[in-house]
């Protein structure tokens, strides 16, 4: 794997990077916890390295080692303990419900799953508590989560009640095959009324919270866009995405100039702002794990972003 470590829920256990010239001389402490944007301690990762969770090169190393190009990084995650990981009763938005899945509409500014130091008020918390089993494939801090969307993005996400369930979405999500549409909200007017944005994405050199297109240390990433409505500086589109990189909608639409409103990332200090970028899981369809049948749901607009269009459409 490349320097841009792909963030999946299907392939957690084992992070592999492969450092770029512009990260020789970093710490490895501080290269892994940015390299999985925060949401680990930069004291947890030195304590996973001296217990000999990570290897430089298949050798065991400090956390003051100082990375060359080209070395190759694993992290082994190990199995949390002492995890305290309570059902909260959350209210949850649920578009559908059986034995084996349930997809629910994920309110913008909720954390999928939880992390160490941060164990409450997030999606898994919820559905601790409305769901009597949860897959366990992904361990004890993301039961059930086969997919994840931003915290402040808000839609259409689906969790898997048992393994065979969780195993089948999975695959479904790494062939493509799964359908995902977000509706957004974009600066500037899209000259053309549809089409196609084939660009590799991988951490951005400067600041690795962030990410880029770019050739190097990347991966292939494709989004489609179809333009619903225009206007004059301002944009809504319909985005589908091919494949599903950190990040990728918001990376793309900036890399074609028509970054997301309200985008604290990578959006624009001025014009129309909202809290968090105006970005929102509209449809998700899957082929049910266990009948075979097509499945598709449709999420409506949040009121935040109906807001803001119809500031656009009146003013």
């Amino acid at each position: 794997m490349s320097d841009q470590q792909e963030r999946t829920e299907t392939d957690q256990e084992t992070l592999e990077w492969v450092v770029a010239a512009e990260f020789h001389k970093e710490r490895i402490d501080k290269y892994i916890t940015e390299s999985m944007e925060d949401q680990i301690s930069r004291s947890q990762i030195q304590l996973w390295i001296q217990d000999g969770h990570v290897l430089v090169n298949n050798r065991l190393v400090k956390a003051n080692y100082k990375l060359a190009e080209g070395d190759r990084i694993a992290l082994t995650i190990p199995e949390p303990s002492n995890v305290d990981i309570v059902p909260e009763d959350i209210p949850l938005d649920i578009a559908y419900e059986d034995s084996d899945v349930i997809v629910i509409n994920k309110p913008r500014g909720m954390v999928v799953h939880p992390a160490p130091g941060h164990t409450s008020g997030t999606v898994v918390n919820a559905l601790m508590y409305h769901c009597k089993d949860l897959s366990g494939i992904n361990g004890e801090l993301r039961p059930g989560i086969v997919h994840r969307i931003d915290k402040d993005t808000s839609g259409l996400l689906m969790a898997a009640k048992h393994d065979k369930a969780h195993a089948s979405l999975a695959a479904q999500l790494k062939d493509h095959s799964v359908t995902r549409k977000y509706i957004a909200i974009v600066h500037g007017n899209i000259a053309h009324d549809h089409g196609t944005i084939d660009a590799p994405i991988g951490r951005d050199s400067n600041d690795r919270k962030m990410y880029t297109v770019t050739e190097k240390n990347s991966k292939h990433a494709v989004t489609h866009f179809l333009v619903l409505e225009r206007f004059g500086d301002y944009t809504m589109v319909e985005l589908k995405l091919e494949t599903g990189r950190t990040h990728q909608i918001r990376v793309h639409m900036k890399f074609i100039g028509h970054p997301l409103v309200g985008d604290p990332m990578y959006g624009r200090s001025k014009g129309m702002q909202m809290n968090g970028q105006a970005l929102h899981a509209a449809i998700l369809g899957f082929v049910h794990p266990m009948n075979e049948s097509y499945l598709e749901f449709s999420a409506p607009l949040p009121d935040d972003i109906e807001h803001l269009l119809e500031r656009l459409r009146t003013r």
